[in-house]
């Protein structure tokens, strides 16, 4: 199905995807840095930088899909604007992502992340942030995919790496 756009949702489409795949990029090089780490009790400082930004990265991305991209997709297509529950919603109905529970996950994580200074809690949101980032990076090709009916012409980026 191929959709026109005006040039100017066409231009913020680009615009975000691009945003999308470069924060996708830098999240998978933390997330893999952050691998090497690992799960442990106690963390030296430069291991603790590293989770920083790696859980920052992880927010980010998180409401870079959430609120902009998967926003701006509902724009396009003529969605009426809900709740964040009504857009992972819908996300998950037009393919974008996996599982909206799965999302829902994510979202209460990024929140977490933003509102959480207890050092034994933070072993749990980084171990949290590490299992849910496959499921942020998966919906980043998804994503890309979709956009396809708009931009066919438009060189598919489909995730970190590509």
């Amino acid at each position: 199905m191929r959709v026109a756009l005006n040039e100017k949702q066409l231009e913020l489409l680009q615009q975000e995807l691009e945003l999308l795949r470069s924060a996708a990029e830098i999240l998978d090089y933390s997330y893999n840095s952050c691998l090497e780490i690992g799960v442990k009790r106690d963390y030296s400082y430069a291991e603790q930088d590293r989770i920083e930004a790696f859980t920052s990265r992880f927010a980010r991305m998180s409401d870079l899909l959430i609120q902009r991209v998967f926003r701006l997709l509902d724009e396009i297509d003529l969605e009426t604007a809900g709740t964040v529950r009504d857009r992972i919603d819908r996300a998950e109905k037009k393919g974008l992502i996996e599982s909206a529970d799965a999302f829902i996950e994510v979202r209460i994580l990024r929140n977490d992340i933003a509102h959480e200074y207890l050092p034994e809690a933070l072993r749990e949101i980084f171990k949290k942030a590490l299992s849910f980032t496959p499921t942020l990076l998966d919906a980043v090709g998804r994503v890309a995919a979709y956009c396809q009916r708009y931009m066919p012409s438009l060189s598919r980026p489909g995730g970190p790496g590509s």
